[in-house]
C-alpha cells in the first residue's frame, strides 16, 4: 500500500499484523442532489468465494447495505451508482447473488456509470492488473442494460455540482470527483489519495501502473486543495473520513485538520 517506502517508516502510519497485513476501509459516499441519490463506489461486496476473501481477510460489522439502512435508505432508493474504477474493491458490491444464487443488480433501480476509456481497459486487462478486474463484477451491468458511460471531459460537470477529473497513474482513466456543497468543496480522491497516510508525495501504492504519473497527479491535487481549502475524502483510510491540507513552513503540503463528514457536510 505504500510502495517503495520502507516498512520501518510506513508501519507508524498503519501498523501491520503478524501476516504483514493492515486494516483499511472501503468507504463509499452517498450524494443527495435534487431527486437523485448517487452512490459513489460499492466496496468489495460479499459474493466472492471464501478462498478469494481469505487472501484479503475482510472483517468488521459494517456493510454497504447496512450503512445505507442506518441512514434510512433502501437499495431501491439509489438512482445512480458511479464507479470511480473497476478494481474489485471498488465495484464488487455493484452486483449481488440472490437467494437462488443468481447474479442481480444490488441497486435495481440505479443507472451504473463508468467511462468508456476505463471500461475498455478493464475488459482487456494487462497481466499486472488482471487479478483486480473481475468481469463478474461489471460485465453483467452492460448485459442488463444498466450501464452508461460518462461523456464529460476532464474538469467538466457531469451533473450540476459534480465535476469529473480523470487520472491515469493508478489505472487508466480513474475518476476523481469534485463535489460542490454550498460554499464547501469535497474531493472524492478514490485511489489517487487512498488515505491520509498517502499525502506525502513518495507514498504511492505498488498497485499503481504509472507511479510517477500518480506522484505528479497527487502533487497537483494537493497544491490546489491547500490553496482552495478543499476537503479530501479518503476511501481507504481506516479512521479518517476527510481532511484539509496546507503548506507547512518548508513548503510541503501536509495534513491540516481531520473531520467527520457529519461535522462539515
Amino acid at each position: 500500500m505504500f510502495g517503495v517506502v520502507p516498512k520501518s517508516m510506513w508501519k507508524k502510519i498503519n501498523p501491520p499484523d503478524d501476516n504483514n497485513m493492515c486494516t483499511w476501509a472501503m468507504r463509499c459516499l452517498l450524494i443527495e442532489t435534487g431527486d437523485r441519490k448517487i452512490l459513489v463506489d460499492t466496496g468489495i461486496g460479499n459474493k466472492q468465494s471464501e478462498k478469494f476473501r481469505s487472501h484479503f481477510e475482510p472483517h468488521g460489522d459494517d456493510s454497504l447495505i447496512g450503512s445505507l439502512a442506518a441512514k434510512g435508505f433502501k437499495p431501491e432508493d439509489i438512482t445512480d451508482v458511479l464507479l470511480t474504477h473497476l478494481h474489485f474493491d471498488h465495484c464488487g458490491g455493484a452486483i449481488r447473488h440472490n437467494e437462488a444464487g443468481e447474479a442481480v443488480p444490488t441497486f435495481p433501480n440505479a443507472t451504473y456509470w463508468s467511462n468508456e476509456r476505463h471500461w475498455n481497459w478493464a475488459m482487456n486487462p494487462n497481466p499486472r492488473e488482471k487479478a483486480s478486474f473481475l468481469k463478474e463484477n461489471f460485465q453483467p451491468l452492460k448485459d442488463w442494460g444498466k450501464l452508461q458511460f460518462i461523456t464529460a471531459v476532464d474538469g467538466e460537470e457531469w451533473i450540476e455540482g459534480i465535476s469529473i477529473h480523470y487520472v491515469f497513474g493508478h489505472t487508466e482513466a480513474m475518476m476523481v470527483l469534485k463535489i460542490i456543497a454550498g460554499e464547501k468543496t469535497l474531493i472524492y480522491c478514490a485511489d489517487l489519495l487512498p488515505s491520509s497516510g498517502h499525502i506525502p508525495l513518495p507514498y504511492v501504492m505498488c498497485y499503481d501502473i504509472r507511479p510517477l504519473v500518480t506522484l505528479q497527479e497527487k502533487e497537483i491535487l494537493l497544491k490546489r486543495s491547500a490553496e482552495k481549502n478543499y476537503y479530501l475524502y479518503f476511501e481507504h483510510d481506516p479512521k479518517m473520513e476527510c481532511a484539509t491540507v496546507h503548506k507547512n513552513e518548508r513548503g510541503r503540503v501536509v495534513l491540516k485538520e481531520s473531520f467527520l463528514m457529519e461535522e462539515v457536510f
